[in-house]
């Protein structure tokens, strides 16, 4: 059974759930539609850093819900 975690962090601190479940080997799809662009911004750098960091792969399915996976 595949199991991708769907989370909408609304604030920088929440991104850390995104780290939580990718180092677990859990796909995460970061939902920031109710974000302003700049409030997105590091999330995307976090998750950006985390994918290079530890390997995997992001990809944007919109102009703000990114696929995670590790």
């Amino acid at each position: 059974m595949h199991v991708v975690k769907t989370l909408r962090p609304q604030n920088y601190n929440e991104v850390l759930y995104v780290g939580h479940y990718f180092r677990k080997g859990i796909p995460v799809l970061m939902d920031l539609t109710d974000l302003t662009d700049d409030d997105a911004r590091p999330l995307v750098d976090f998750a950006a850093g985390l994918v290079c960091g530890r390997g995997g792969a992001m990809d944007r399915v919109t102009s703000k819900i990114f696929l995670i996976q590790p």
